[in-house]
């Protein structure tokens, strides 16, 4: 069973568009509109395989992806988190919450890069 990524981005062409290209990598892709309702989703072990990593925008409407971060930091402490925004300056208010930020315009070859390494790092530390 390939690894299942949680992707959460209220653009539905990005995240249709980031969907894919996680797909052709052979990854297992579940992409959520809304960081409320995905957060309610993890809390309840509603997906149909565990997640191995949760890729989120910054910007996105009624919750943030810090927001989002924060309040999964408080029952999924080491889900690994990728974070693409495109305002540098974002990346401050992730301080100290374990994720990786990366700054759109994300390339496909950096996208599926970060990608592998965050899910190898886990898994080889979880050995």
């Amino acid at each position: 069973m390939p690894p299942t990524l949680l992707l959460i981005d209220d653009n539905a062409v990005q995240a249709a568009t980031r969907q894919t290209i996680l797909k052709r990598a052979g990854y297992f892709v579940i992409a959520v509109l809304s960081p409320e309702r995905a957060l309610e989703q993890l809390r309840n072990n509603e997906f149909p395989t565990p997640i191995r990593l949760v890729l989120t925008d910054h910007l996105m409407p009624g919750m943030s992806g810090s927001d989002f971060v924060r309040a999964l930091r408080t029952f999924s402490p080491d889900l690994p988190v990728l974070v693409i925004s495109g305002m540098a300056e974002a990346e401050d208010e992730y301080h100290g919450l374990d994720v990786d930020f990366r700054l759109k315009p994300l390339l496909p070859d950096l996208l599926l890069s970060s990608v592998h390494s965050l899910i190898e790092s886990r898994t080889s530390a979880n050995i």
